[in-house]
């Protein structure tokens, strides 16, 4: 008695003093959906116009962020950047994981030589890095968004599959399964009416860390210039272009992506995580 007493009280402060951080990184997520999904009514102008009298120019009344090296304004860059850095990821995390779950659902509910297969298929994947990946058929397609995006999903593909192939056998032991097997209801049924919907909170919260990730990796192939095409606003290009700028003495306009990128990951994986403790002690 006296353990349990003694222990809720650190649980409580420590789950309240994470509490702050999440709010702040769920709200800042929040600020930054809006921001992409509002940015051609709140950029102030134009992105890929340039103003040749004010290049590298500080923050002021015209240009609230300053503007980069080719003389274009930073925060209409920014904003209307946030569409396709987000767009990118979110494509790679639909991709991999309606694809993941697919595959995990098959290998572990079916089991046997068809679980072994793809568990095998799986592992070839996990031994081709998924940014040599992305390179190569980049190379090949030239820029764009599509196939940087699709390299990485396959990439993501089999951290998804597992996870879902472990929940999958845990669910298979659960009396409701057997229950409706007696009833006569289909495998299919089983796995999408009630399977599916059981692991579908972790796969979530694990999908919302996959696409912080995904992030860092869409921004380092545009920072190398495989990605988006040079004139499409986004943050992994815009610090690219930044370099110029640093070399020159104004660092603004690359610090500024890098620190939006930073702070949307961080706020994606400790929102992710949260969602991911709350399953756990949900099912403990």
């Amino acid at each position: 008695m006296t353990t349990a007493l003694t222990r809720r009280p650190g649980l409580a402060r420590l789950r309240a003093a994470r509490q702050p951080l999440y709010l702040a990184c769920l709200g800042f997520v929040v600020l930054v959906v809006l921001a992409a999904l509002l940015a051609p009514w709140l950029a102030p102008g134009d992105p890929n116009t340039v103003d040749l009298g004010n290049v590298l120019a500080g923050p002021s009344a015209d240009h609230l962020l300053g503007v980069d090296a080719a003389g274009r304004d930073t925060l209409s860059r920014l904003l209307l950047g946030a569409r396709t850095s987000l767009i990118g990821p979110l494509g790679v995390v639909v991709f991999a994981t309606l694809a993941g779950v697919a595959v995990g659902v098959a290998a572990g509910w079916r089991g046997g030589w068809l679980d072994s297969v793809l568990s095998r298929s799986t592992e070839l994947v996990f031994a081709f890095p998924g940014m040599l990946l992305a390179i190569l058929i980049v190379t090949v397609y030239g820029e764009g968004l599509l196939a940087p995006v699709l390299a990485l999903a396959i990439a993501y593909l089999p951290y998804v599959s597992r996870l879902t192939r472990s929940l999958v056998l845990a669910e298979r032991e659960r009396p409701y399964v057997a229950a409706y097997q007696v009833q006569g209801h289909s495998s299919l049924q089983i796995c999408l009416r009630h399977v599916i919907p059981n692991i579908a909170p972790v796969v979530l919260a694990q999908s919302t860390i996959n696409f912080g990730y995904a992030l860092i990796d869409l921004a380092g192939l545009s920072y190398l210039g495989l990605g988006v095409p040079a004139l499409t606003p986004d943050w992994g290009r815009m610090v690219f272009d930044g370099q110029t700028a640093i070399q020159r003495g104004y660092p603004l306009s690359a610090i500024l992506p890098c620190l939006v990128i930073v702070l949307t990951v961080v706020a994606f994986n400790v929102v992710g995580e949260r969602w991911a403790d709350q399953v756990a002690r949900r099912d403990r």
